[in-house]
């Protein structure tokens, strides 16, 4: 998707691999993974590192948004705790209860077509963060600082508009 909007894209799967990135996006998946594998590397500090020094936005999706949450309901996995949120994992059920949603997201003209795979709800814990979006009232979509995290997948419909206003962002 990013690739489609002109963006060079680089995998991240050591810290070198951050050099002179703007923008980082952690995909869906597996999040204990992620938090295992990114601090057995070193990925976890040199994120946070890059992060603090202005240098990098990073947006979460679905595992993604795990991952960088302050906290995790139940759970002491590995993470980054970056963002002030506390993220219920699978709320929406697991992957047999996997749906699709038109959600109303801030700024944009028309619903956007979101994806939900075992969909976590990502509570805002500071006044920091700002609720972009929610489905069936619940936080979907989060943003803080330089930080975004969202509950779907955004990269598996057609609708690039996240993608572009991710760009952006990573531009400022």
């Amino acid at each position: 998707m990013l690739q489609s909007l002109g963006a060079v894209v680089a995998e991240v799967r050591l810290p070198e691999h951050l050099k002179g990135l703007s923008g980082l996006i952690v995909p869906g998946g597996e999040s204990t993974t992620i938090g295992k594998l990114a601090a057995e590397y070193g990925v976890d500090q040199a994120v946070k590192e890059r992060y603090d020094s202005g240098e990098l936005a990073v947006w979460g999706t679905c595992a993604g948004a795990i991952w960088i949450a302050r906290e995790i309901e139940g759970s002491a996995q590995k993470r980054l705790g970056l963002m002030d949120i506390c993220v219920r994992r699978n709320a929406f059920g697991r992957q047999v209860d996997s749906f699709e949603e038109f959600l109303d997201i801030e700024d944009f003209d028309t619903p956007f077509h979101a994806v939900f795979i075992r969909a976590p709800i990502l509570e805002p814990l500071g006044d920091g963060v700002r609720v972009l979006a929610r489905c069936e009232d619940a936080p979907v979509f989060v943003s803080q600082d330089r930080m975004w995290a969202s509950s779907f997948h955004p990269e598996l419909t057609g609708d690039n508009r996240l993608h572009k206003r991710f760009l952006k962002f990573c531009k400022r």
